[in-house]
């Protein structure tokens, strides 16, 4: 009696342990005809879905299936599809994208022929796809908090993606949240995204003016203006922010500098020259609070006045002559002409800075 029941259970535990496999099958044929299935609503398509994540439910619990790749990949397609396309639940996109997650981890550790790599690499696509989903629609929304949250998420993953660095940087300046506009854009700009001149103006107007750390700023400026030796931006910048600070010596020696190691480069002799006529135009918004009886005064100032702009004017002209098409070094130039009656010089200006300006050869 005792050896026939004893077969008796070893037929019983065999049948349920195929029952179990048939869960993973279950699951293979749900997720196939999901994918030739005619589009539905999301209701419809949600409940596919379930149903086919509740076969591998069942099938990852059991001893016989547990250690199956396959029971453990299409949960990850499954559970990773739902937290993509539930777009009205936005916690149960988040608890299917955990679950997905360590499914995925689970499928990587027992699929050790590669039998499962498509649908692991599905699941991955899934998971990405449906974080950003979901921090665009938070971003949309005006979620900007949340975006964060996502496209940080998102940028932990793909640590490489520069467009999510930057997206995460955008959304932060919305919630003036500027260290992560920092961290994100300089990110970004270390990986080499393509705009990354446009991302270091940001961060170097953000580290001044919001976060107020000059030190950080001025490091920032200097390694912009090393990648970007011939736009005159970041160098006009840091040559501006030693004539605000007063210390426009420095401003002037490192021109010069630059100058001696390329002599030919029309920006250093321009921005030269503006070290000069920036400190007379300083000197002019000074002359008029001027009480104008007080006649000393005032022509101790406009000799000063004088006196600077005369030394702006050759590294103007210098520049000119390297690149006929430098337009400020024109204006500049022809304001100095007006200023000093000039007449002669100011309609030459004027007719070239005219021409450059119609698009006409001069």
């Amino acid at each position: 009696m005792k050896k026939v029941l004893f077969s008796m259970l070893l037929v019983g535990a065999a049948t349920y342990a195929n029952a179990q496999k048939s869960e993973v099958n279950d699951a293979k044929k749900a997720w196939t005809l999901l994918a030739i299935a005619k589009t539905t609503t999301l209701a419809d398509n949600l409940k596919t879905l379930n149903e086919g994540l509740a076969h591998t439910d069942k099938a990852i619990v059991h001893e016989k299936s547990k250690d199956m790749p396959e029971a453990w990949s299409y949960r990850a397609l499954f559970a990773s599809r739902i937290a993509l396309v539930d777009s009205l639940d936005l916690n149960n996109a988040k608890a299917n994208q955990k679950i997905a997650e360590e499914a995925i981890v689970k499928a990587k550790a027992l699929d050790t022929k590669n039998a499962e790599k498509d649908n692991i690499q599905q699941a991955e696509i899934n998971v990405d796809n449906a974080l950003r989903n979901r921090a665009i629609f938070a971003y949309n929304k005006k979620d900007f908090a949340s975006a964060l949250a996502a496209f940080n998420e998102v940028t932990a993953k793909n640590p490489t993606d520069t467009s999510m660095y930057v997206n995460a940087g955008v959304t932060a300046k919305a919630i003036e949240n500027y260290p992560e506009v920092v961290k994100n854009f300089k990110k970004a700009i270390d990986l080499g995204y393509k705009d990354s001149k446009v991302l270091y103006s940001e961060i170097v107007n953000v580290t001044f003016d919001k976060l107020k750390d000059s030190v950080a700023g001025l490091a920032l400026l200097k390694e912009a203006g090393s990648k970007f030796p011939d736009d005159s931006y970041f160098i006009g910048l840091e040559t501006d922010l030693y004539i605000k600070s007063g210390n426009i010596a420095k401003s002037q020696e490192m021109l010069t500098k630059l100058i001696a190691k390329d002599p030919k480069n029309a920006i250093y002799q321009y921005l030269l020259g503006d070290t000069y006529y920036k400190q007379a135009l300083a000197l002019q918004t000074e002359r008029n609070k001027i009480d104008p009886k007080k006649t000393k005064e005032f022509n101790a100032i406009s000799a000063k006045m004088i006196a600077f702009i005369d030394q702006s004017t050759p590294y103007y002209k210098a520049a000119l002559e390297l690149d006929p098409k430098n337009e400020n070094a024109l204006e500049n130039l022809k304001i100095i002409y007006l200023f000093k009656d000039d007449k002669v010089n100011y309609e030459a200006t004027k007719k070239k800075l005219d021409a450059l300006r119609a698009g006409q050869p001069q």
